[in-house]
């Protein structure tokens, strides 16, 4: 069982990975649209992207739960997505394209009916 100090450790390393990425993306952004921005929007806009990932990742151990999953699923997500159309619409597209990806790579494993190796 992990203890106290190693959770806080380890939300501390995530944050500073979020904070990284973050800054990452502004930084491109500020570069491309010739603006700047402070350490303190940084900052903020972190904080505001990891309060949202806290609440999305609640809500979807809620799903999972309710439909008594152990684990959380694309369902899951497409069914957090709904409130956005458009999000879903992308979201769905990409679930279905994987999806035959997958079935198309299984295809090609099964060997052929009547044939003996």
């Amino acid at each position: 069982m992990a203890s106290p100090d190693d959770d806080t450790d380890e939300r501390e390393r995530l944050k500073s990975a979020l904070w990284y990425a973050v800054g990452q993306i502004v930084d491109e952004e500020c570069l491309r649209r010739n603006r700047n921005a402070t350490p303190q929007f940084i900052g903020a806009l972190t904080e505001m992207v990891w309060t949202q990932i806290e609440n999305i990742a609640i809500d979807l151990e809620s799903f999972a739960n309710h439909a008594s999953r152990p684990n959380i699923t694309t369902e899951d997500v497409l069914l957090l997505a709904r409130k956005n159309p458009d999000l879903q619409q992308i979201m769905s597209e990409f679930v279905e394209e994987r999806k035959g990806i997958k079935e198309a790579k299984m295809g090609r494993n099964k060997p052929a009916a009547g044939r003996r190796r």
